[in-house]
């Protein structure tokens, strides 16, 4: 079977080395040593100024809301992970749906100005598939009405804007290092800003809010493991080495698919990518649902991916609202993630998109 996505796993010993020191410690949790060695040397790798590792990518968003006092309406895309609403609902924050762009699928900052209110406390954006969101035209919005500026970066590791890492933008930055990810730490995230003060309130809010025996501030378990850093400081060193391997099979796929009647999604232009999906559009879902049927048969299991537009959810329903996102919409009926990771052989990559071609061409016919 070949999956959407396969987790890297580095040597054993390499890992097993790690566990050695953590079974002579016997500091298991709780901001130990591989934890700190992997944050320094995130920052140093990113080039970003304070890095909180943690749980996982939904507690980070979780703790954005709260350490930037966010209560009230927050303008968001409808094109992502349900995480991203999800986060909203759960903290009592109201999402307010901001259509995409037809070209990148990312948060349109077009649609975002019509839709502040004197309730508007933020912006909750995601950068797409690793690709960036139009940033500088987003913060000069927030700039202009005192908003803040949040954004869920959870497929961006390694990628980078205008030389820098996507991570490094906005008042907070989250990330994913779920197994799935280009990097990953079985599971885990992070949280980043640039900001003194936040990075404070973050640190505190990890553990319970905890100072010594004293409790500096409320808090909540964001806390991640020993075992997760050691993960993540053996797969940290291999991440230039599996973007180049995922970007070789990014090239393979580009090189076999008819995209006579199959699109992707654009790049920003200054985008430095991490390869971390493979999305494809097609002209109709009817076209998607007979290349899901054909590609399952073979035993190859792609993703709708993001499916369905959140605005669509009925528990993301504002009464009375009505927020149409008609190209989110349209989009998520019609794109699908295709099977990509670093050690995808070019032969099941030309057998994917033989298939893909072939059901494709079987729609066009009738």
């Amino acid at each position: 079977m070949i999956n959407v996505t396969k987790s890297y796993l580095p040597d054993l010993d390499e890992y097993t080395n790690y566990l050695k020191g953590i079974w002579e410690r016997v500091h298991l949790t709780n901001d130990g040593p591989l934890l700190r060695q992997l944050e320094n040397e995130m920052k140093a790798v990113l080039g970003v100024k304070h890095l909180k590792f943690c749980s996982n990518g939904t507690v980070v968003l979780q703790m954005a809301l709260k350490a930037l006092d966010i209560t009230k309406e927050v303008i968001t895309t409808p094109f992502s992970y349900v995480a991203t609403t999800n986060v909203l609902l759960w903290e009592g924050c109201t999402p307010v749906f901001a259509d995409i762009t037809p070209d990148d699928f990312c948060i349109d900052p077009a649609k975002i100005e019509p839709l502040i209110t004197e309730n508007t406390q933020a912006i909750l954006a995601t950068h797409v598939y690793g690709n960036a969101c139009q940033i500088e035209q987003i913060q000069a919005i927030a700039d202009k009405h005192n908003l803040k500026v949040i954004y869920d970066a959870a497929h961006t590791f390694g990628a980078s804007y205008n030389g820098q890492s996507i991570l490094s933008y906005g008042d907070i930055s989250t990330c994913s290092f779920h197994a799935t990810k280009v990097f990953h730490t079985v599971e885990g995230g992070c949280i980043i800003t640039n900001d003194d003060e936040l990075a404070q309130k973050l640190h505190f809010y990890r553990s319970f809010g905890h100072r010594n025996d004293d409790y500096f501030s409320v808090g909540i378990n964001a806390k991640n493991s020993e075992f997760h850093a050691a993960m993540g400081l053996c797969v940290l060193p291999k991440v230039p080495d599996l973007i180049a391997a995922r970007k070789q099979v990014f090239g393979y796929y580009d090189d076999r698919l008819d995209f006579s009647r199959i699109s992707r999604p654009t790049l920003l232009p200054g985008v430095e990518y991490n390869y971390a999906y493979y999305p494809v559009v097609f002209d109709s879902e009817e076209t998607l649902l007979r290349v899901v049927e054909a590609l399952k048969a073979q035993e190859i299991m792609p993703r709708r991916y993001f499916y369905p537009s959140l605005n669509t959810l009925p528990f993301a329903q504002i009464p009375g609202s009505g927020q149409s996102c008609p190209i989110s919409e349209d989009v998520s009926l019609r794109v699908l993630a295709l099977p990509m990771y670093p050690d995808l052989a070019e032969a099941d990559v030309d057998r994917i998109a033989s298939i893909v071609n072939k059901a494709v061409a079987l729609v066009d016919a009738a």
